[in-house]
């Protein structure tokens, strides 16, 4: 259980509590997806919490852009410009929610969260 969700056994002041119980299944976390820049795409699928399904994308090669009239646009990832997340993931074209990354209609900002719902929407900041 490396990746753990409950409670930690610290008390405000740094000290040690006392164990209550045992870790539970459900406390269980996952590593996180890394979405990555590719020239394909790929998807798992994952059964979590309650039987409920989560669409983790691992590679991606496409974002559908907002455009101010409204509409949407499916267009090629070129390059990963900047991510807030962590500054040495643009550097590894790792993708994740406010990541800016470069397409043929210019920069554009991540507004999903690939590594939970399997698919990059993003919004247009910039014309090229």
């Amino acid at each position: 259980m490396a990746y753990y969700q409950g409670n930690d056994l610290r008390k405000p002041t740094g000290g040690l509590k006392a164990r209550h119980r045992d870790k539970r299944k459900y406390e269980l976390g996952s590593p996180p997806t890394k979405t990555t820049l590719s020239t394909s795409e790929e998807r798992k699928i994952e059964r979590v919490m309650g039987g409920n399904r989560k669409i983790r994308l691992k590679k991606a090669l496409y974002v559908n852009v907002a455009l101010k009239d409204g509409s949407t646009k499916k267009v090629k990832v070129l390059d990963v410009v900047e991510t807030p997340e962590n500054p040495q993931y643009a550097k590894f074209k790792i993708i994740s929610k406010g990541t800016v990354v470069k397409t043929e209609l210019g920069l554009v900002k991540i507004t999903s969260r690939p590594g939970q719902d399997g698919v990059l929407n993003g919004v247009l900041v910039e014309k090229a």
